[in-house]
């Protein structure tokens, strides 16, 4: 299954392995660390300040759509599997 990130994105859902919500990413100095080490791989979705961080196997992604929305989606798909 796939969920949408923002920006017309949708990334496949088994991919993802961490979304953190920018409160504790910005909290956090080693995912400030790792984010710093990894610019080249970090994808900006979001035309205004982001508000969750996703990270997959690929990239980090930079979305405008909060973490607990993107939770709610990878949820229903999960009953939608069922």
């Amino acid at each position: 299954m796939y969920i949408h990130i923002g920006e017309d994105l949708n990334i496949r859902a088994k991919d993802i392995v961490s979304i953190l919500d920018k409160e504790s990413a910005l909290q956090s100095p080693l995912v400030e660390e790792f984010l710093n080490r990894q610019t080249d791989r970090v994808v900006n979705l979001s035309k205004n300040p982001y508000k969750s961080v996703i990270i997959t196997h690929e990239k980090i992604y930079l979305s405008p759509i909060a973490s607990g929305t993107l939770k709610k989606r990878s949820n229903q798909m999960n009953i939608h599997e069922l």
